[in-house]
């Protein structure tokens, strides 16, 4: 590697340690050729409400049994080999434009290199595709909705 391209060990250092003291998941720095880029992996924990139960404890049991298998339905989903994840941090929009037909439904068949959503970051869409062949079975996120790195999207089986 030439002196001009050798990354500086301090300045990886200084980034990683701006990302741990803020909010921030992840930052790129570019110098010429030369692209650094620091991520963090964010593990948000669900948010589990304790509600004082009322006379009628009996229907809001029954009512909070379906949660549970939710939250495990989502991280049995997470761990999909077949999930499309976001390969930053950003916003998802499942259509092209706000009155046009979303690029895929559950139930669409898509071929590798096919258009499933855009994520917008930092006023620049980028198209997520498929990376194999096969049927959308799940669509992880709404429209509009904020993703992080290495979130699930779409489930392709």
């Amino acid at each position: 590697m030439s002196k001009d391209h050798a990354i500086d060990p301090d300045l990886v250092r200084e980034i990683a340690k701006l990302i741990s003291d803020t909010d921030l998941t992840e930052i790129e720095v570019e110098k010429g050729d030369l692209k650094i880029r620091v991520a963090r992996q964010v593990t948000v924990a669900p948010v589990v409400q304790h509600v004082a139960a009322a006379p009628m404890a009996a229907p809001v049991a029954a009512a909070a049994a379906p949660a549970a298998p939710a939250a495990e339905k989502a991280a049995d989903l997470a761990a999909h080999p077949g999930a499309v994840r976001s390969p930053m941090v950003g916003t998802a929009y499942r259509r092209p434009s706000p009155g046009a037909d979303a690029f895929i439904e559950v139930g669409s068949t898509v071929k590798a290199g096919d258009k499933l959503l855009l994520v917008e970051a930092m006023k620049t869409f980028n198209e997520i595709v498929a990376p194999k062949s096969g049927t959308v079975t799940h669509i992880l996120v709404d429209d509009s909705q904020p993703v992080e790195y290495g979130e699930p999207l779409v489930i392709i089986e």
